[in-house]
Formats: C-alpha cells, sequence, structure tokens
C-alpha cells in the first residue's frame, strides 16, 4: 500500500501498440476498496488499459510507470503482478480444452497463493462463490471456456475474482454481450466482493452496469488520457448526452492551445 491509501497507481502512463501511441500521459489512483469506472468511445484506450495494466507483451510502455501496492510492477511479467495481487478480467475470454474449470481454478488459486489449498475447504469456497452467481455445481465440471456462452464466460471471470480475492481487479467491458439477467447475476457478484481488500477497476463503453455495481468515482478517457473524472452522476450524463459533448470540448481546448 502506497502512503497515500492506493492500492493502484497510475503515474504518466505512455503506451504503443506496434509503433502506434494509444495511451498518452494517462494518470490514475485506485484507492484501497473502491470501484471506479473508466468509460470512453472506440478507441479511447480502454482495453489498452486493461492489458497494459496486467503487462501484455504486446503493449511496449514509453513512459510512466504502474505502481501495486506501493511496488514498481512496471517492468514485472503477468504471473508476478498476479501473484502480487493484480487480477484481469479479460474482455474476450480463451477457452482451454481438457481443462476443467475445478483444476484450473485450484491450480490458479495455488499458483497465486504459493501453496495448496485443503480440498474440503477449496470446495465449500467454490460452491459459494458459484451459488452467488447462479451456477450449477456441474459447471465445475465442464472445460474453460469451452461451448461457453458469452454469459458463461463473464461468469468464469467473476468466479475467478471471487475465489482469488485480488488487491486489484481490473474488468474489460465485462457486460459486454450480456443480456439483462446475466448482467445483474454478474453484478451480483462484483457486489459481493466489494470491500476493504479488493479494489475495482471497471472499463465500460456504457453504463448499463453501473445501475446495478455503483462506482466510487468515474472517468472518462478519451485520446489515450483521463479528461474527466466525477461520480456515478457523470455516468448518467454521459448515456444522456453522449461522449460527444466532452470529445468536442476537449478538442476545442486543445486546438486553443495550438
Amino acid at each position: 500500500m502506497t502512503s497515500n491509501g492506493a492500492v493502484l497507481e497510475v503515474r504518466d502512463h505512455h503506451v504503443s501498440v506496434e509503433g502506434k501511441q494509444i495511451l498518452n500521459g494517462l494518470s490514475l489512483t485506485v484507492p484501497a476498496g473502491e470501484v471506479h469506472a473508466t468509460m470512453g468511445p472506440n478507441g479511447s484506450g480502454k482495453s489498452t488499459l486493461a492489458n497494459t495494466l496486467m503487462g501484455h507483451p504486446r503493449y511496449e510502455v514509453t513512459g510512466g510507470r504502474i505502481i501495486l501496492k506501493g511496488e514498481d510492477v512496471t517492468d514485472l511479467p503477468p504471473n508476478e503482478r498476479a501473484r502480487r495481487g493484480m487480477f484481469l478480467a479479460m474482455q474476450y475470454p480463451t477457452s482451454i480444452p481438457g481443462v476443467t474449470m475445478v483444476n484450473f481454478l485450484r491450480a490458479a488459486l495455488k499458483a497465486v497463493q504459493g501453496q495448496d489449498v485443503p480440498v474440503r475447504e477449496f470446495r465449500e469456497r467454490l460452491f459459494a462463490a458459484m451459488a452467488v452467481l447462479k451456477m450449477d455445481e456441474s459447471f465445475a465440471r465442464r472445460y474453460v471456456n469451452e461451448g461457453f456462452s458469452g454469459g458463461e464466460k463473464k461468469r468464469a471471470e467473476v468466479l475467478q475474482m471471487s475465489l482469488l480475492r485480488p488487491a486489484m481487479a481490473v474488468m474489460d467491458e465485462t457486460d459486454s454481450g450480456l443480456d439483462i439477467d446475466a448482467l445483474r447475476t454478474v453484478a451480483d457478484g462484483i457486489n459481493a466482493m466489494r470491500g476493504e481488500d479488493v479494489s475495482i477497476l471497471l472499463i465500460t463503453h456504457y453504463q448499463r452496469i453501473l445501475n446495478y455495481v455503483t462506482p466510487d468515482h468515474v472517468h472518462v478517457l478519451y485520446n489515450g488520457r483521463i479528461v474527466r473524472s466525477g461520480g456515478r452522476e457523470l455516468a448518467a450524463e454521459l448515456e444522456e448526452k453522449g461522449y460527444d459533448w466532452i470529445t468536442n470540448a476537449i478538442d476545442a481546448e486543445e486546438g486553443a492551445r495550438v
């Protein structure tokens, strides 16, 4: 934890992908136990931010630092970030044929904690988390994301998060492709995790998940940096007005400085 109580600090971050600059001096602080929502139009850098936080090798950091619980993790690989408490719920989860959910989840928990969890304790934790997400116990015997619907894949991501209890959970458009019932169920799983030991960054294009998961702060991302921050009311204003009212104002401000 940093001296200011932040679990995550992104400091003046610059990131490029295949030679194209995507993030342009992005800074963000997420204190312990808070839920922050990052919104923005397509191409603003939302998924780049998510992948960079988790250390995807395709994303080249050209400036700035990522501080997790007081430690600089900018140059650490994804597995080391995970061990230190970072988690990414992916927008497009990958299928792993031949590996059951129960084996995958137990291996992930061991990798993060550094030791096996007793079978009885693991099963109790697993089935309690599955009950919150309205998953039948047979789900645990299925192969990871193999033949899953979009809603099942997103529930599986939240299930992983529930078991691992990361210090910093980054959720990249977890609401995309969900019908209203699945959205509510996923939101219930997220809300069940809220507490002082878990901070959450919800990255989303729409505000609808914020009808069920109330954020402490909302940030608007545009041209690779955060251009507006506010409370829940900012998301409601974006829903009403769209992004143009902000992006046009930012373009005008930048044009005036030229």
